[in-house]
């Protein structure tokens, strides 16, 4: 019974955690719950970095009846002052006396911490109620905290011969409507969204989120080696410190100074041998920036070089009963396996239906 109490409250705090996706970086998603007698007297998840922890936020729905009672959180508490106090001192001023947790916090200033502080106060810690899926909330913040690098997804609209759109550049619309709204929910989710500069020249777009029945922005990230991005374009249109232009010394420096002076983010980074932008100090720099997740929507070259390069985490392909043939273009036409065994593959795999749409995702399996 108790076992399947710990399952119940331990799902309800994961479900709560889930509505700060998106929200919080660079700080973790968490939710909490707070127990007593069977009954919770307080609820919280981690609404945006800076605000109250969800520790701190179920104490304070709870008020004072919380002497003796049971904390389940998603993740373990932090112990160290940041822009919040520590929820260890929160909980045990508080009188709780069990702290279920879901998952350690791999960030070297918790990871273990947090319990060893509570358990020093006498109270009781249990660990890993539903490990894998607190674990699972996290993935790009676990990635982050631990590489300082964002976890990656290759997110391609794809006919059923592979291909993105026309040679000629003509790509609007593969998918349906329906399959485009998943699209803006995973932009949503993701901390900034990656695009190569002939896609930003071809189709310009906002790339805006449309969510919920509201538009918002995150960040665009723009692979534009000679800062070729038109000002009459729609993503230089952006309003400040939105759009993140990532170049190379080729970029002339009055360009540079121009972008900038418009209030854009310009990254100079490695080139590659052939004048592209090196991924790896890309991501390098992102990192440092706090951004923790990345979703990588084209086009056909920058899909093959973030895959040769086994940059990618996840991967979302959607797929529409289409069949454009010879004069389409391939979406991965630059990436080269020499064996059938070197072939990337997936784990964890989903299969999603919009309509006549088909949505496969999972995450890439690292060799």
């Amino acid at each position: 019974m108790k076992k399947a109490l710990d399952l119940k409250f331990m799902k309800y705090a994961i479900d709560l955690a889930v509505l700060g996706l998106g929200k919080t970086s660079p700080n973790p998603a968490v939710g909490a719950v707070i127990v007593k007698k069977g009954k919770i007297i307080g609820e919280g998840y981690h609404r945006h970095a800076g605000s109250p922890h969800a520790e701190a936020i179920a104490l304070r729905r709870a008020g004072a009846d919380t002497h003796g009672s049971d904390l389940y959180v998603t993740l373990e508490p932090c112990c160290h002052f940041g822009k919040t106090p520590p929820c260890c001192d929160a909980i045990i001023k508080s009188g709780i006396k069990k702290v279920i947790v879901g998952t350690r916090d791999p960030n070297p200033l918790v990871n273990g911490k947090g319990i060893k502080v509570l358990k020093m106060h006498g109270i009781e810690v249990v660990e890993g109620i539903l490990e894998n899926e607190c674990k699972n909330i996290n993935l790009a913040y676990n990635k982050w905290i631990i590489s300082g690098i964002p976890y990656v997804i290759v997110k391609a609209a794809i006919s059923m011969d592979g291909k993105i759109g026309m040679k000629s550049g003509e790509s609007k619309w593969i998918t349906n409507e329906q399959c485009r709204n998943y699209v803006h929910r995973l932009r949503s989710l993701n901390d900034a969204i990656l695009i190569g500069s002939r896609t930003a020249c071809l189709d310009n777009p906002r790339l805006t989120v449309r969510f919920n029945g509201e538009t918002s922005l995150k960040p665009a990230v723009i692979l534009d080696e000679k800062l070729s991005l038109e000002p009459k374009s729609n993503l230089f249109k952006r309003k400040p410190g939105s759009l993140i232009v990532a170049t190379t010394s080729k970029a002339p420096l009055s360009k540079i100074r121009f972008f900038e002076k418009h209030g854009h983010i310009v990254l100079l980074c490695r080139a590659t041998s052939n004048g592209y932008v090196f991924l790896p100090h890309l991501m390098e720099k992102l990192g440092t920036m706090g951004i923790t997740s990345l979703l990588v929507e084209g086009g056909a070259e920058v899909f093959s070089d973030f895959l040769q390069r086994n940059l990618v985490d996840r991967m979302v392909v959607c797929i529409a009963p289409k069949v454009i043939g010879a004069n389409g273009q391939e979406w991965l036409p630059f990436l080269c396996k020499k064996r059938l065994k070197d072939a990337i593959s997936l784990r964890n795999v989903e299969t999603k239906i919009f309509g006549d749409n088909v949505v496969i995702e999972g995450s890439v399996i690292r060799r």
